[in-house]
C-alpha cells in the first residue's frame, strides 16, 4: 500500500506564494519521476511540473519561471513553490508518482490540495 499525501494549498491574492508538499509512505522499494498536477473545474487535468529521480526538471510553459519543483528523496517529499500567483492558477493541485512497491512501478495519486486565487 502506498499513500501520497498533498497539503499547503489555500486561498491567497493575487501576487503572492504558497508552497505545496507531497509526502510519500508505504511499501516503497523506490520513487522515480514525481508530478505535480492541476485541474480547474470544468476542464481536464493539466500537467504543471515534474521531477525525476536525480532531480532533472520539467514546466508547463504557464508557469515556467514562477513554479519550482524539488524533491528530498531522504524524506520522501515533493514540493512545489509557486511564487507571482495568478487568479488562472486557481485550481486542484494533485501529487502523482511513479513508485516502485511489492516489485511492480505503478502511477499513484493523492487526493489533491485547493488553491485559490483571489483577484
Amino acid at each position: 500500500q502506498v499513500q501520497l499525501v498533498e497539503s499547503g494549498g489555500g486561498l491567497v491574492q493575487a501576487g503572492g506564494s504558497l508552497r505545496l508538499s507531497c509526502v510519500v509512505s508505504g511499501n516503497i522499494f523506490s520513487i522515480n519521476n514525481m508530478y505535480w498536477y492541476r485541474q480547474a473545474p470544468g476542464k481536464q487535468r493539466d500537467l504543471v511540473a515534474s521531477i525525476a529521480a536525480g532531480g532533472t526538471t520539467n514546466y508547463a510553459d504557464s508557469v515556467r519561471g514562477r513554479f519550482t519543483i524539488s524533491r528530498d528523496n531522504a524524506k520522501n517529499t515533493t514540493l512545489l513553490q509557486m511564487l507571482s500567483l495568478k487568479p488562472e492558477d486557481t485550481s486542484v493541485y494533485y501529487c502523482s508518482g511513479l513508485i516502485t512497491s511489492m516489485g511492480t512501478v505503478r502511477r499513484y495519486w493523492g487526493q489533491g490540495t485547493q488553491v485559490t486565487v483571489s483577484s
